[in-house]
């Protein structure tokens, strides 16, 4: 995601416990937020405008050029989009921003190239922002409110500049166990360099160079289109898994359990589940479900690449579902 943000300040405090993605926003301040949002103006950043604008136009460009394409360099285009998703997921998502599990080195490293591929802001950004989310979900705290609508929540935050009340609350929270790895202090540092190699020049190089696909199909099938993509499915869990589905765990807050999210982001819809349990490494009830995330993170802990896993316990699970679901599983 290409908005910009005010960095955020620390506190020096000893860290919450939200910033290891345990507390839940208080419901009281909603309406005072909604209120506050008719109030307060946010100019609109044109330049991401255009941008996104221009990257859409492109992406359905690339959908005519599928049918002249080699199937290699489809498929290329698909373990890019995995890569893509694993950086968000895996990486900045259930990693660095909730703690769920530890990862050692080469993984770290292999998940912050998979970030730069993403090109969503670096690591720390991403972080800094989903954590405000936690902590202040569906109010003007929130980067991408989902009271303010399904436009909003998808895209349209990043048309405009930052929420003052996101810039001011995110500035209470702690945030130095990011910088204090060294994985995502380098990927910080060289930012933009990566995403150029990993996001475009990579995957538009490898089919020109190893079966001979024209660079105007690679550049637009592995790049332009599956970046796009990658950015929608990873927009959903902000819009469509905030406003669609039950809420089976706590019907008392937004955040829903939406398979067609969970297809898409390789096991990022089960979001009802998420906001109540968010230092789950799965994200999700284990079982037999689909969640793609999960099964890398639980593959690398066979390699050794994985440790201490997160989990709510079953009892924790089946007491809150009694207490605070709506029934509906």
């Amino acid at each position: 995601m290409s908005g910009q943000g005010a960095n955020c300040a620390v506190d020096g405090e000893k860290r919450s416990p939200f910033c290891d993605g345990r507390e839940e926003s208080p419901l009281g301040s909603k309406a005072e937020s909604s209120e506050g949002s008719a109030r307060y103006s946010q100019p609109i950043v044109w330049r991401n405008v255009v941008l996104m604008t221009l990257l859409h136009i492109g992406a359905v460009y690339s959908l005519c050029l599928i049918p002249k394409a080699h199937l290699l360099t489809l498929i290329w285009a698909y373990l890019c989009f995995l890569m893509t998703a694993l950086g968000v997921t895996a990486g900045a998502h259930r990693l660095w921003s909730h703690r769920s599990y530890k990862a050692k080195l080469p993984l770290r490293m292999f998940l912050a190239a998979a970030n730069s591929m993403a090109f969503q802001n670096d690591i720390f950004e991403w972080c800094r922002d989903h954590r405000v989310h936690h902590k202040y979900s569906e109010t003007d705290a929130d980067p991408h409110n989902a009271r303010r609508g399904f436009f909003f929540s998808h895209i349209g935050w990043l048309f405009v500049r930052k929420h003052r009340d996101v810039i001011e609350k995110g500035r209470k929270l702690d945030f130095t166990d990011l910088l204090d790895d060294p994985v995502v202090w380098f990927q910080r540092k060289y930012y933009k360099s990566s995403v150029v190699l990993m996001c475009f020049v990579i995957p538009t190089l490898v089919p020109w160079y190893i079966w001979g696909e024209s660079l105007w199909n690679s550049y637009f099938l592995a790049s332009i289109l599956r970046y796009t993509v990658s950015l929608n499915v990873t927009w959903l869990v902000n819009s469509a898994a905030h406003m669609y589905g039950n809420r089976p765990y706590d019907k008392y807050i937004s955040p829903r359990q939406n398979a067609f999210v969970t297809l898409g982001a390789i096991g990022e819809g089960f979001h009802n589940y998420h906001h109540t349990f968010p230092f789950d490494y799965s994200a999700s009830e284990l079982g037999l479900k689909f969640n793609p995330t999960t099964w890398f993170i639980d593959f690398m802990f066979w390699l050794g690449l994985v440790t201490d896993r997160k989990q709510a316990p079953k009892e924790m699970i089946l007491a809150r579902k009694e207490r605070t679901g709506d029934g509906s599983a």
